[in-house]
């Protein structure tokens, strides 16, 4: 395993854009907390996505759909506390820009100037298209997120992939050139074939960002809980990276010993008086027994 490579300066756009002509893989891992942010940053992740999959692996929802705009800014705000040079991507939730382009624009204003992220990530429909076209136009960069839409699940009929049949495939490429033309500034592409996210990088000269959708894409997102067995149903496209579930049991069941045992606190875990004042102490509750 090679040493890390902490972030030494910030990762932006352009240098995403630039690894789209050159051919240079980055990695992209989700991230909901300050502590987690700093050690992802440490070890080198260029880009962060503060996903509203924090419904699921952070408060325990079945689906995305009850987190808040303003949980959603307050955790985007502290992983940005936790990693200034990494490029980070907020997730719009449910609700925070359907109804109209106006009520879109407003709440993603707020986003970003709340959060200080660097992109914002909409799950992308065509009636999203007028509100992208007026954020990119007011200097916002949007990240259009197509194929598998988690906010739409109750619509698609669950969490399955997309882009199944050629008609399906060529909606997704059309969808993502309208992106583009709207002024989208990367895509991201979730649960579709590998046909499927080659067309769209040949079709768009923007950045593409895939989450289970094959080895074309400029750049690769995964749910960090997924890879590091966290949580108990990681989806087939997620790596497994590591095991933190077992430490962490270990951990915990080692200090839920300690205590049972008597054997926490013991006296360096504790604060002490100095003496003069423990018997100063010590005089003035005799007087009061």
């Amino acid at each position: 395993m090679s040493s890390p490579v902490p972030l030494s300066k910030k990762f932006t756009l352009n240098d995403l854009r630039a690894a789209r002509q050159t051919g240079a893989k980055v990695p992209m891992l989700t991230c909901y907390d300050y502590t987690t942010a700093r050690l992802m940053q440490e070890a080198g992740v260029p880009m962060l996505l503060v996903g509203d999959s924090a419904a699921n692996v952070v408060l325990g929802y079945d689906t995305t759909l009850p987190v808040t705009l303003d949980f959603m800014i307050e955790i985007t705000r502290a992983v940005r506390r936790g990693a200034p040079h990494a490029l980070l991507v907020a997730d719009m939730p449910f609700g925070s820009y359907h109804g109209s382009v106006a009520r879109a624009v407003r709440n993603v204003f707020r986003m970003v100037q709340l959060s200080e992220c660097d992109c914002v990530k909409v799950e992308a429909a065509p009636t999203q298209l007028r509100a992208i076209r007026k954020l990119a136009d007011a200097g916002v960069a949007v990240m259009a997120h197509l194929g598998l839409r988690p906010q739409a699940v109750g619509v698609m009929g669950g969490y399955k992939f997309q882009g199944r049949t050629a008609a399906d495939a060529a909606g997704i490429v059309n969808l993502a050139v309208r992106m583009e033309k709207a002024g989208a500034a990367c895509v991201l592409l979730e649960a579709v074939p590998a046909e499927v996210s080659k067309a769209v990088v040949e079709a768009v000269g923007v950045p593409v960002i895939g989450c289970g959708a094959g080895p074309e894409c400029h750049g690769f997102v995964v749910v960090t809980h997924d890879t590091v067995n966290l949580t108990d149903r990681p989806p087939k496209f997620a790596p497994r990276i590591g095991d933190l579930r077992g430490p962490m049991v270990n951990c915990f069941a080692e200090y839920a010993r300690l205590v049972r045992e008597g054997r926490y606190p013991e006296a360096a875990h504790q604060y002490e008086m100095p003496a003069e004042e423990r018997a100063a102490f010590a005089r003035e509750s005799s007087k009061r027994g």
